[in-house]
């Protein structure tokens, strides 16, 4: 797989060679550039990689951790299309460190009416996924806008906000996973493992994902996405899990 990278804003075009994560024969081309969601007036910064070819695809809106949009994040999103997806990283923290849940609810539903409006991306086929606080926001907006099939938080934090995450698990009605690490302190395992057992009592379809002795924010490390054995398994799952739900690639 080749990179292809396109800057909207200043209109380079090189070839790189494709992340690691996202390496192997049978993967398309990927085309890769910084683009502008509007949103309330405003133009949100944001990263967008695609499928040279084909499609439609499903489309992915991945929501950055609150250290804002990493160059690990352009890393998997560039991976993430590699396996069929279009996939839109939205830099919610453009304007506000920490906007409201209603300007970052109007930004998702942006991002939402910006990858439907694509030829290349099946409109029915959406899903949300998201890190930190970003995983609050996969919790949180998943039950709220209903054109999201599936979503995947990563350390999440379910009981905070107001409304929390928990507060709205009678609206979900979307598949879940969740990704998380044992040692995570900002957000306990054992605050997952209730909301898990909140979601079971409700009838709510979820998948968790635990791994032993990682930290919070695990996936990312220095700002680079990790290459070890972890971050290579949580990768997959997301991927598996988001091909079972919203279908694999055209």
């Amino acid at each position: 797989m080749k990179r292809v990278i396109a800057s909207l804003l200043g209109c380079a075009l090189l070839m790189l060679p494709g992340a690691a994560l996202a390496q192997g024969p049978e993967e398309p081309d990927v085309t890769s550039m910084d683009v502008e969601v509007e949103s309330n007036g405003q133009a949100y910064v944001s990263y967008l990689a695609a499928p040279s070819e084909g499609g439609p695809y499903p489309g992915i809106v991945l929501i950055h951790s609150f250290r804002g949009l990493e160059e690990g994040y352009r890393t998997m999103t560039d991976a993430f299309a590699a396996r069929g997806f279009v996939v839109l990283a939205v830099g919610w923290q453009t304007f506000e460190e920490s906007p409201s849940d209603a300007t970052v609810e109007q930004l998702l539903r942006d991002s939402v009416a910006f990858l439907s409006a694509r030829e290349d991306v099946d409109s029915a086929r959406l899903g949300l996924t998201g890190f930190c606080a970003g995983g609050r926001y996969t919790m949180l907006f998943l039950p709220q806008i209903q054109e999201f099939a599936a979503g995947v938080a990563w350390y999440g934090f379910p009981f905070r906000g107001d409304p929390a995450p928990a507060d709205l698990i009678g609206e979900l009605q979307a598949p879940m996973l969740m990704i998380h690490g044992t040692a995570d302190q900002p957000s306990p395992i054992g605050d997952i493992y209730n909301y898990a057992n909140a979601l079971t009592e409700a009838g709510k379809y979820f998948e968790l994902k635990v791994y032993f002795g990682e930290p919070h924010g695990f996936m990312l490390a220095n700002s680079q996405l990790r290459q070890d054995e972890v971050a290579q398994d949580a990768f997959e799952q997301m991927v598996s899990f988001f091909e079972r739900k919203l279908g694999a690639a055209s």
